[in-house]
């Protein structure tokens, strides 16, 4: 048996105590149980801790020896709990911040690591993380959700940050790469790829061709390069958010009519620090993302409502 922290505070709670009996009471536990785990604690370390009788209990040579150690660990140890859970739930340390697929991220945590320390945690889950946040284990969460569809439900407090439409991405070879924009009904024989998420946006896509009179092939669901992949080699029609860098080779195409809308907002945690400050930095992350594509930057022109939100 590895001797733990629990079994110090025994030892140390029977000498208190001067009694297993007392000891017993003050732990919570039956003095069998207790006894019987004394004796363990007492194999491990190789002797007899207490001399026991009816006056008692009272330490041996060895028992002062454990004890005197348990007086510096377990205090230190306690104090080190408590110095680590200040520091992973003080807002004034750094910026906790969770975020699942989207342009943002990179863009916020470099305007807020100007400021203080951040820490980041991604996952495919939108509840995931606001779970965490809920729980205190992140100020902010970065999530996104198809069309009218809603936030995830809880205490956060949320705001939007961007709408954006959504594009395809094409292979090099493919028949309507050369085009301004697409119908979604052009692409009715397609097989498609998408990141993955636990989001409604494959039934919004699946509804989008209903609307468009087609029912959609295969769906990929898979990280952003096998996607890319998949559209050189002409496997599939990449869905993706307008302020998406096309990969080499890969062009990306507006569909005509907005058939999926993709937003994005920020969830903050009642106690999250510099709220108005670090929503107006996501959104600066965004408008960033705009930048850096002239294609979307074109295209808002001439559909005003979309991009970074005011």
């Amino acid at each position: 048996m590895d001797l733990e922290l629990r079994h110090l505070r025994i030892v140390r709670a029977v000498a208190d105590a001067g009694s297993v009996s007392k000891a017993a009471n003050f732990l919570g536990l039956a003095q069998p149980a207790l006894t019987a785990q004394l004796k363990r604690i007492e194999r491990a370390l190789g002797g007899a801790l207490f001399e026991r009788d009816r006056r008692g209990a009272r330490p041996t040579q060895l028992g002062e020896l454990v004890l005197d150690r348990a007086r510096v660990l377990l205090p230190a140890a306690r104090e080190l709990q408590e110095e680590a859970l200040r520091f992973a739930t003080s807002p004034s340390i750094r910026y906790r911040v969770g975020a699942t697929n989207g342009c943002v991220l990179g863009g916020l945590v470099d305007r807020l690591a100007a400021e203080r320390p951040v820490t980041t945690h991604t996952s495919l889950s939108a509840y995931e993380l606001s779970g965490m946040a809920e729980l205190g284990r992140l100020d902010y969460v970065l999530v996104g959700a198809c069309g009218d569809t809603g936030v995830p439900g809880g205490t956060l407090e949320w705001e939007t940050v961007s709408t954006d439409p959504v594009f395809v991405l094409l292979g090099p070879g493919h028949h309507l790469a050369g085009e301004k924009e697409v119908k979604l009904a052009e692409l009715a024989g397609e097989q498609w790829a998408m990141t993955p998420g636990d989001g409604c946006f494959a039934d919004c896509f699946a509804m989008a061709c209903a609307r468009a009179g087609f029912t959609p092939g295969t769906i990929y669901e898979t990280d952003m390069s096998t996607c890319a992949h998949l559209a050189q080699v002409g496997r599939a029609v990449v869905l993706c958010q307008a302020t998406h860098q096309a990969p080499a080779g890969l062009v990306m195409v507006p569909l005509v009519d907005v058939p999926l809308r993709w937003r994005q907002f920020l969830g903050r945690h009642p106690t999250a620090p510099d709220a108005a400050w670090v929503l107006a930095q996501a959104k600066a992350a965004h408008a960033e993302a705009v930048r850096h594509s002239s294609l979307y930057q074109d295209w808002l022109v001439r559909n005003p409502g979309f991009g970074t939100a005011p």
